[in-house]
């Protein structure tokens, strides 16, 4: 069965860091793509960050998350990282990690899902 478990959310102050965690397991996590979505409170979900598979040579970032947010993986500890930095009120969300096959913005071809973490950014 695999599961995706987040942590590290939380509430801070516009301009703090939070690093979120997804911890993995139930599957080959070495051999999944990963990526980080959010959504806001009547709001659809939107794509963040992803990370290739493997060697994690490539990685993905919406506009607005670059330069403010780093997506990192440990394949040993079968954990993604989201480092996020200069938050935003509008940051604020519930995160979500998924897996999938392919490197991807779309939130479709990811085959699992955690249940997500509370990020509160206060004004």
């Amino acid at each position: 069965q695999v599961q995706l478990v987040e942590s590290g959310g939380g509430l801070v102050q516009a301009g703090g860091s939070l690093r979120l965690s997804c911890a993995a397991s139930g599957l080959t996590f070495s051999n999944y793509a990963m990526g980080w979505f959010r959504q806001a409170p009547g709001k659809e979900r939107e794509f963040v960050a992803a990370i290739s598979m493997w060697s994690a040579s490539m990685t993905d970032y919406a506009d607005s998350m670059k330069g403010r947010f780093t997506v990192s993986r440990d394949d040993v500890k079968n954990t993604v990282f989201l480092q996020m930095n200069s938050l935003k009120p509008e940051d604020t969300a519930v995160y979500y990690c998924a897996a999938g096959r392919i490197l991807t913005s779309r939130a479709s071809p990811y085959n699992y899902w955690g249940q997500g973490t509370q990020v509160t950014v206060s004004s």
